[in-house]
């Protein structure tokens, strides 16, 4: 299998094995409308298996869920065909609108139209902003 360069974009590495379709849920990256190159289940000399995502011309993507979905990816930025910078995601203190509570009784729940607000807790888990219920990935 062949998979080319990318000229201007992004590719996200070392997303854990089998998650990348998930990853790009989260991000909100439509696969029909663009330009990307997904490689899932290659080999890894430090996980033993990972996925890899090319998105072409990707400046406006927002990577803030990354560092929840993602945690152990890297991504590194590319113009004209080099690699300019490389990172690691940051694990994000609130998400907003990302993912939803699970618990029927929260409020988010049952008004319409209200933001679903996480937090990131002292352990390292994602709490509801309002009735801090886990969050379920």
């Amino acid at each position: 299998m062949k998979v080319t360069s990318i000229v201007d974009g992004i590719i996200i590495d070392h997303v854990q094995s089998g998650t990348a379709l998930k990853v790009l849920h989260y991000l909100h990256v439509d696969p029909t409308s663009t330009r990307l190159a997904l490689i899932m289940n290659t080999d890894s000399h430090k996980y033993g298996r990972k996925d890899i995502i090319k998105i072409e011309e990707s400046d406006d993507l927002d990577l803030t869920a990354l560092g929840f979905i993602a945690p152990q990816a890297t991504v590194d930025m590319v113009r004209q065909g080099h690699i300019v910078s490389k990172h690691k995601p940051d694990r994000p203190v609130h998400l907003v609108n990302v993912i939803s509570c699970v618990n029927p009784r929260c409020v988010t729940s049952v008004e319409r139209g209200a933001d679903q607000c996480f937090h990131l807790d002292d352990s390292g888990v994602y709490r509801c902003d309002y009735c801090d219920e886990k969050a379920e990935l």
